[in-house]
């Protein structure tokens, strides 16, 4: 392989990264808890549209300094979703050809997606099978599959090099509570929540993390119990996060609570908050949201101030044939309705409907700056 063509892959990546400002860090506006502020690191307005444009840069970045991709290396990918996106956007620059595999029944609106950053569509019936038939094609054609799920935690340089974690908390040092009280973060692979997790820990912040996860997703559930063999019969309705199995990225030490997430409130939240701030976000932002807003009410009711970031994972313009269509929800049979009143009496009063007298996150001391 050569030496030159890694490195000048390499320069052409780090390039990349040095034309893309940071993304944005949004302070959510909630009168009714003043002393809780809500902050939502932007992560859409990434150049794939998505949180996971950090993901494949260090997953690339990974395979090129361990040698496993070379001039000319097909790469694959087990995915139908934003990181499949963000990985066709790399290995065009590179001047590889990158296939995903997905299931048949992915819509022609993601397979478009990463058609256009130049990559092909490998589709099979059984989607219980795309591990397997991404490895099966990376023997094959003497490719390299990327594997997102096992390689998540690991490739992402959790001490700095701007990862998520380090930029929240570098724009969060002119805030009035500039170490986070909590971030709130749902896992797909497990590696955002394992590199904030780290952070915090390496850095002595003391903030906490707390995980979400959807309905028909098996994190929760592992948090809980431990056993990590555990498995759903049908995957996530919510994009980009939730799990049938406990990958291998998923670090389940480094959570400190868990909170299970209704489908039905995640879409009822993304469809509140394009009221309140005038965009449409997607699913995986509604289930962080709803997480956000519990631990908010907890700590507002127990007197606590403090702060709590969660992410914008993707637009919601992806989802306007879905999540926001009504006639898609009721054929799903999500009723939305509940939550979005619940919703609208958390931001009218600041009540949570069954939050307890103490917050779970006050047992710390105060934390310092990394």
């Amino acid at each position: 392989m050569s030496r030159a063509w890694v490195e000048a892959s390499i320069a052409k990546i780090e390039a990349d990264f040095n034309r893309s400002a940071d993304t944005h860090l949004i302070r959510l506006p909630l009168p009714a808890v003043p002393n809780v502020h809500v902050y939502l690191k932007d992560e859409s307005t990434h150049i794939t549209g998505s949180l996971k444009h950090r993901l494949a840069r260090s997953l690339f970045l990974h395979a090129l300094c361990n040698g496993w991709i070379g001039p000319e290396t097909t790469l694959i990918e087990a995915s139908s979703g934003s990181t499949a996106v963000s990985e066709a956007y790399f290995a065009q620059m590179l001047g590889l050809p990158f296939i995903a595999v997905m299931a048949s029944s992915t819509s022609r609106n993601k397979i478009q997606l990463i058609e256009h950053q130049g990559g092909t569509c490998h589709l099979i019936d059984d989607p219980r099978e795309i591990y397997a038939e991404a490895q099966r094609l990376a023997r094959e054609c003497n490719g390299h599959y990327l594997d997102q799920f096992t390689f998540a935690e690991r490739a992402t340089d959790w001490r700095g090099n701007n990862n998520i974690a380090e930029s929240i908390y570098r724009q969060m040092a002119r805030e009035p509570h500039p170490i986070p009280t909590w971030i709130v973060t749902g896992a797909g692979t497990g590696g955002t929540s394992a590199t904030i997790g780290r952070f915090a820990r390496y850095y002595r912040t003391g903030t906490r993390v707390c995980l979400v996860d959807p309905e028909h997703s098996v994190f929760h559930d592992y948090f809980q119990c431990g056993d990590a063999l555990i498995r759903t019969e049908r995957g996530s309705m919510i994009e980009g996060i939730g799990r049938p199995r406990v990958e291998p990225s998923f670090i389940r030490e480094i959570i400190d609570r868990s909170i299970k997430v209704p489908d039905s409130a995640s879409f009822a939240t993304i469809h509140w908050l394009r009221d309140l701030l005038g965009r449409a976000c997607g699913g995986s932002t509604g289930t962080n949201l709803w997480g956000v807003f519990q631990i908010a009410a907890e700590m507002h009711r127990a007197g606590v101030s403090g702060s709590i970031v969660t992410l914008i994972c993707d637009s919601g313009e992806r989802y306007l044939e879905t999540y926001f269509d009504e006639a898609w929800l009721a054929e799903h049979g999500f009723e939305i309705s509940p939550h979005l009143d619940q919703l609208r009496e958390f931001h009218r009063s600041g009540h949570w409907p069954g939050a307890p007298s103490r917050a779970e996150s006050d047992s710390k001391p105060a934390p310092h700056a990394p």
